[in-house]
């Protein structure tokens, strides 16, 4: 059961210890990663930023017998979103998203459709995000950390106590999300990257919204963006 408080396809369990189930699976025109992450035990997981390739996102579900408790958007652009419709009308389960990026999801200049090109059937989300929120996906908790600068509502989700972050597009490995689109903020995303995501651990693994996984003490030591 999914629970809330205050407080392409080309990686198979890359995480086994805990009986973790994480997946990634690179979607969409502008390749970004879309993460299945849950209980391998218990089989309930979610969804991050399904961007497109619905087919093979389902197939991960199918194969391994999945049940997907949630979608969530780690901010509102069409490259992270575009296939929020087809796969909740899979799994009827619900569409979460930050408060800051709800009319990102119905608004097609906001979201950057108009821009890439798209012709999408937008819906909005079934509930909205805050700050230090939890959520449990089975044995797990996914701590809801607020980013801006790539977008207002842009969010990072901190995997509690196992040292993994969801960066979406704040931090990437050797760089950062850009910030000269609709409601971006360079001063905004160096301010959530410093005081949000850089106080983790060294060995605090992070998984971007696209390219590459990396850490935390590699991003304070190579990336060029941080300097």
């Amino acid at each position: 059961m999914l629970e809330f408080s205050d407080s392409g396809y080309n990686m198979a369990n890359i995480l086994t210890g805990d009986k973790m189930f994480l997946e990634k699976i690179v979607v969409g025109q502008l390749e970004a990663n879309c993460y299945i992450f849950g209980d391998d035990k218990t089989r309930e997981v979610v969804v991050i930023d399904p961007g497109g390739n619905a087919v093979e996102i389902i197939e991960v579900i199918k194969t391994n017998k999945l049940r997907v408790l949630a979608i969530i958007n780690t901010h509102g652009h069409i490259d992270h979103t575009f296939d929020n419709k087809a796969l909740k009308e899979y799994s009827k389960c619900p569409l979460l998203i930050h408060e800051d990026d709800r009319e990102m999801l119905t608004s097609s200049f906001q979201n950057l459709s108009d821009f890439l090109g798209y012709e999408i059937s937008v819906i909005p989300p079934d509930r909205l995000l805050k700050d230090n929120e939890i959520i449990k996906v089975g044995s797990f908790e996914l701590k809801v950390i607020h980013t801006p600068g790539h977008t207002p509502g842009c969010i990072s989700l901190e995997c509690v106590g196992k040292e993994i972050i969801f960066t979406g597009d704040t931090l990437f490995a050797g760089g950062i999300g850009r910030t000269d689109l609709p409601g971006g903020s360079g001063e905004k995303i160096i301010s959530s990257i410093n005081k949000r995501l850089l106080i983790y651990s060294d060995n605090t693994i992070i998984y971007p919204g696209h390219g590459p996984s990396s850490t935390i003490g590699k991003e304070k030591k190579y990336n060029p963006f941080l300097k």
